[in-house]
Order: structure tokens, then sequence, then C-alpha cells
């Protein structure tokens, strides 16, 4: 239902009245005579408002936690702390406008809100760029999964060295990781259903925290004579009251600029929040919102959490995957190992999650007006799955393509297309360009650009020096 021709209603919220007749217009199912028009992927929404949460915070989460303590190493704890909270509040307001543009044409596909916005060119830019943005991702947790698994198991084994055993090769086991768990998961009809495994994985994720924060006060520094850092400082050598065990409140250095970026990627769950609001029982863009804004509070206090203990424990000799720095102090440490083995689960149990978007993008490109099919629904799956494992196996410098990646979706999805797409969709009947909120739209964009000419300006930077600095992305 086009909403155009309609005027405002006066208050404050702009277009709560609209959003209200649109979700009843479109969304809802009729409770009378008339056939309601289905949407692409339509469906009554059977997924509880605590389902939905535990969804889109899997969604938010990501491998980018690891690398948090790293950044405030080089931030320093308040500086670091308003960019978290900055972003945090930035996320939720990119939300808000994908929800209210949503609202206003009764559409809860992001690649159909770029459909409306621009045409058939939008529609492929929103597609293309969840496609590569959430491709990156998946590869991202299944690198995770090819280097930290083999050292579970020989761990667990008993090996001090690595042998030649099959079940030790990274590449077969993100194959038999793939085969057994991620596709399963992925073959679900509806991503509501993944709402429990999504939980179970937040609480993998819990359980990390929970260590970071016990081995705060079981690591001391300086540490004890064998333990050698790989960034070279020798704690045996370095008096307590040096600047390696002090706690630095503001710091700014050549990585500094990092932080932004990491912090960024930490954030991103734009491409899922509307196929969520889509299962969302009793749909209604307040609803939606209050799942986000809880998402993003619990992840917010994670992320912090995280990043504060992890840098009070190795302060500025922190490395940037935290679980390495861990690794290096006490290799045998049966708490690490059973830490490692929770992430590894939790990233694991976000793949399916991360393909849903990803399927749902493909299909809206190739297949807009086809129904339901569980042959092309099973066959998107596995190629996409077996696409991400063929990166994983055969691309080494996977790291540096999907730091590219990163430096130009992120900043797509999370500033850039909510904040044009808000402009263009919005009618100026009721919202003149000149209007607070789409000015704040267009500013909101523009940081994005902003942000992505730094972000591939650092990653430049790092290619031509020939270093990698960067700890990664979501």
């Amino acid at each position: 239902m086009e909403l155009q021709k309609m005027n405002g209603h006066g208050n404050d919220d702009g277009f709560d009245g609209l959003d209200a007749l649109a979700e009843r217009d479109e969304f809802l199912p009729h409770k009378g005579g008339g056939k309601k028009e289905i949407q692409f992927m339509d469906s009554e929404g059977k997924t509880s408002f605590g389902m939905s949460i535990f969804n889109l915070s899997n969604a938010i989460m990501g491998s980018g936690i690891l690398g948090l303590a790293f950044a405030m190493s080089n931030t320093g704890i308040i500086l670091f702390i308003i960019l978290l909270i900055c972003i945090a509040i930035l996320s939720a307001y990119s939300i808000h406008l994908l929800l209210k543009s949503a609202g206003v044409v009764g559409i809860r596909a992001y690649e159909q809100l770029g459909n409306r916005a621009f045409g058939r060119p939008g529609k492929m830019l929103a597609g293309c760029i969840i496609t590569v943005h959430n491709i990156g991702a998946m590869s991202s947790y299944l690198f995770i999964v090819k280097s930290e698994l083999p050292l579970v198991i020989q761990a667990f084994l008993g090996k001090h060295e690595k042998t030649e055993e099959w079940f030790l090769e990274g590449n077969y086991l993100i194959i038999i990781v793939s085969a057994a768990i991620i596709l399963p998961l992925a073959l679900m009809r509806r991503l509501g259903y993944l709402g429990y495994t999504s939980g179970f994985s937040l609480s993998c994720m819990v359980f990390f925290l929970i260590s970071v924060i016990y081995k705060k006060f079981n690591i001391p520094c300086p540490l004890v004579e064998e333990h050698v850092n790989t960034t070279g400082i020798d704690f045996t050598h370095t008096n307590a009251t040096d600047d390696v065990c002090e706690a630095k409140l503001f710091t700014i250095n050549s990585q500094t600029a990092y932080t932004i970026p990491i912090l960024a990627f930490a954030f991103v769950c734009h491409p899922e929040v509307l196929p969520i609001y889509t299962e969302l029982r009793d749909a209604t863009k307040k609803r939606m919102q209050k799942i986000a804004n809880i998402s993003i509070l619990a992840m917010f206090v994670m992320y912090l959490l995280t990043a504060l203990f992890g840098y009070l424990t190795f302060f500025t000799v922190v490395e940037s995957e935290l679980l390495h720095t861990y690794s290096k102090v006490d290799p045998l440490d049966k708490l690490i190992l059973c830490v490692r083995l929770a992430v590894l689960v939790a990233v694991t149990l976000t793949v399916p999650v991360v393909l849903f978007p990803i399927r749902r993008a493909v299909l809206q490109i190739f297949f807009p007006d086809k129904p339901f099919s569980w042959a092309t629904h099973i066959v998107i799956a596995i190629v996409l799955i077996f696409i991400v494992n063929l990166l994983v196996i055969f691309v080494p410098s996977i790291r540096d393509i999907f730091g590219l990646i990163g430096a130009t979706s992120a900043p797509s999805l999370i500033f850039i297309l909510p904040g044009i797409f808000y402009i263009r969709i919005v009618p100026e009947e009721q919202e003149p360009l000149r209007s607070k909120p789409k000015i704040q739209a267009a500013c909101f964009a523009a940081v994005g650009f902003i942000f992505m000419i730094m972000s591939l300006s650092f990653i430049i930077i790092d290619w031509v020096s020939g270093e990698s600095r960067s700890p990664g992305g979501h």
C-alpha cells in the first residue's frame, strides 16, 4: 500500500500513526473478507519476543569481540567507552531508520526497500552488499574454526606437537563442521527456529566473558619468568610500576584509528533485522525497535566488560586476538581450552543465522516473484556453504580481502543505505527534504561515506607498508 498521499499526524515521532496503519494493512493478516496481498517470504510471524532477541543478539555478536581489548589498549579506557557508546547509539538509530522506512511502505525486506527507493539498481545494490558482507562474516567464523579447532582437539588429546592425523587438519574439519552442523541448521525454513541455538551460542560467549573476568584476578602483572609475550616484552625485566602494568584513560597512537572500524563491524546486524522483524509474533515497529535496543544494550555490556577486563589483564601487551594472548601465558590452561571450545561453538552456531539474509538477497535478486520452494531453499544453502568453504580453504590472504569488503559493506549497511533509503522512501508531503529527520538522515549517510574513506585509506596504508595491524572485523 502506498502512503505517499496521506497527511501526517503531527506527532513527535513522525510516522507512528502511518507505521501502525502500514503494519495493519500490509504486514498483518486481514480478519475481514479481503485477501491479503502476499509479501516476499510472507508469514504471520511465529517467533517470540525472547527468541527474536536471541537471534538479533547472536547476529550482532561476532568474532570482533576477540579484538576489543586490543582496541582499548590503543585508545585508553575513557576514549574507548565514548566510542563504544557512540557506535551503539548510531547502530540503534540506523535500525530506527530501517524500521521507519519499512513501516511507511509496508515492506520488510532490505532489498525491497532499495527497490522502492531507487528501483531495480537499488535492489541489486542492497542485495549485493548484504551478500558480500555476510559471506565475509561467514568466512571469518569458519577461519576461526579452521585455526582453533585443530589446536583444541590436539590439546584435549594431550598431544604437545601437531601430528599428521587427518582430524587435526583444519580444512577437513571445516568441511565436517559445515556438513554436520551448519548445513542442517541452514536448511530450516524460518530464522526464528534458530532462537534456541542462538541462545546457546550467546551462553557460550557469556562463559567466555566470565572466564576473562576470572583470569583478570589470576594472571599477575608483570608475568612470571617463563612467560614472554610475542610482542617481545619480557616481563621479568619490567618493573611493576612501569607503564606496562598501568591502565591508560586516553591514548592516541598509530593504531587508534582502527578502533572505530573494529567497533562498527562489531555492531553490524542490519541484514538480519528485517528478516527477524518478518517472523516476529505480534509484530509492530515499536516492538521490533525494543528488541533491537535490548540486543544492542546486551552486546554493549558484553563488549565493554570483555574489553575492560581483557585490557586490565595484559595492558599494553594485549594481542589483537585475545585468546592468543592467554595461550601465550599458559598453553595448557584447561579453562582457556574450554573457552576456546565455547567460542568455536558460538561462531559455528552463528553461521546459519548469517546465511539467512544472503539467501533472502539471492532470492530477491533472481527469484523475486517465485513462491517458496524447498529445492531452491536447499540448493542456495548448499551452494553458499560450498563457496565459503572454498574461500576459507584456498585463499590464504583472505583477511586483507575481507578487510576491504568490511570497509565498504559495513558503513554501507549501518550508515549509508538506511539514511538514503529513509530520505527517498518517506514522502516529501510528510517530511520535506529540509525537515529535521531528513537532515539527520543525510548527515548519518555522510558519516558513513567518511567512515568508508577512512577505513579504505587505513587498509591501503597497511598494504603499502606491508603490515596487517587491524585485528579483524565482525
